[in-house]
């Protein structure tokens, strides 16, 4: 999913193209026919994608927790860290 904005999130579809074997991802609407960015053809396939594991590097959580707080909840911080807070 791609982020536009705070609150909207648009998907990210994965393709194959069997006439040129490329692959690619685009964000499709549902009127929108997904055409090969290679070749142009409209005769693609949808790949099933490994959904992506959320992060876990320090930057990371300390930007969703900065976030979190600026919005207003605290549902990703531990008793203390929110004991602390407020």
């Amino acid at each position: 999913m791609r982020s536009l904005g705070r609150h909207i999130t648009m998907p990210i579809f994965e393709y194959h193209c069997p006439a040129c074997d490329k692959h690619f991802e685009m964000l499709v609407r549902s009127s929108t026919v997904p055409a090969c960015p290679q070749c142009g053809s409209t005769a693609v396939d949808k790949c099933v994608s490994a959904p992506q594991a959320p992060g876990r590097s320090a930057g990371i959580i300390k930007s969703a927790r900065k976030q979190a707080a600026a919005e207003g909840h605290f549902s990703n911080f531990s008793k203390a860290e929110k004991s602390k807070l407020l």
